[in-house]
Parts: structure tokens; C-alpha cells; sequence
């Protein structure tokens, strides 16, 4: 069995004049979510190998909190992975599908989008998790897929077998 975790980076600074987008950092809330949706990640049995990161500050931070939880995966940060489309995506997942388990930290609009075409190519497992993905992508947000299949990356293969969202793992109250 393959697996792919498609994982929007974890809850950033907001833009302000003299930030770039690229160089935002996490909030302490970022930080806590990245790290909470990893333990529950590895909960369900799901530890990358090998987790491909787009280069921006958002998304390596969201990495290195990640990492902490899961053990033996390989990171390969990747600038192409930078604010890019459904195309970008399937060629990284693609160069990189001899992994059992793969793992992309990226950005929306593309990582939504790319989730989708999964979802539409290949359907789900779980209802639920599908209208959740159709929803929304926010950060912190993890979509889970897997095939059967063992061979080169094919969308239609995979189905969706989990949602996670931050906030549905934050302690009552918080925000």
C-alpha cells in the first residue's frame, strides 16, 4: 500500500509591509497545530519516509515541527514547490513516488486544488473526510490518500481516507 499526505503549512504572521511572503513566519498557534496534526498523523499508522517541502519559511517551519513527531523520513525542500499548481505538484509527487509514504508541505490555492483533482480522479473512502476536503483547505490541514496500487504515481489510484484539520484537535476554547 502508497500513501500521500498533502499538508498546507501551519498558521502564519500575517503580511505586513517590510515581510515578504516568502520569509512569514509561524505563530505560536502555527507551531502547536503543525505539531498536533503530526501526532495524529502517526496515530493512524501514517509516518512518511519522505516529506518534499516548499522552500518558503511557512512551510519549512511547519517541517521542522513535523519531523520532531515522525522518525527516519528524509526532507528534500524544494523551491519549485513555492505557490505552485495541480502540474507542479504531480510532477514532484511523481519524482518521488518510490516512497511507501510521501509527504508534500505546500500552499493554497495549488495544494487545495491538487487534493481535489485526486478526490475527483479517485474518489473516497469516507464520505465525510470528502465534503470536509470540497469545504475547505486551511492551514494545518492534511489530506490523506492511498492506493493499492505499488506502481508510478496515478491520481485516479488514490482515494481519500482522512481529513485532519487543526482545529478539530485544538483543546475547547482555543482558537
Amino acid at each position: 500500500m502508497k500513501r500521500l499526505i498533502l499538508m498546507r503549512h501551519a498558521k502564519t504572521e500575517p503580511w505586513n509591509e517590510g515581510i515578504d511572503d516568502f520569509s512569514r513566519a509561524l505563530t505560536a498557534q502555527g507551531h502547536e497545530d503543525a505539531t498536533r496534526i503530526a501526532e495524529e498523523i502517526v496515530t493512524l499508522g501514517w509516518s512518511p519516509e519522505r516529506i518534499l517541502v516548499s522552500s518558503a519559511r511557512r512551510a519549512r517551519e511547519t517541517c521542522s515541527e513535523v519531523a520532531k513527531v515522525f522518525t527516519g523520513e528524509k526532507v528534500r525542500p524544494m523551491e519549485s514547490l513555492y505557490l505552485t499548481g495541480v502540474r507542479g505538484l504531480t510532477e514532484a509527487v511523481a519524482q518521488n513516488d518510490a516512497a511507501r509514504v510521501l509527504m508534500l508541505i505546500g500552499h493554497n490555492p495549488g495544494l487545495h486544488d491538487f487534493a481535489l483533482s485526486i478526490l475527483r480522479e479517485g474518489g473516497a473512502l469516507d464520505h465525510a473526510a470528502a465534503l470536509r476536503l470540497h469545504e475547505k483547505f486551511p492551514t494545518s490541514c492534511a489530506a490523506l490518500f492511498e492506493t493499492e496500487e505499488e506502481g508510478s504515481f496515478v491520481p485516479a489510484s488514490f482515494r481519500l481516507a482522512h481529513v485532519l484539520r487543526a482545529k478539530d484537535f485544538r483543546p475547547q476554547g482555543a482558537e
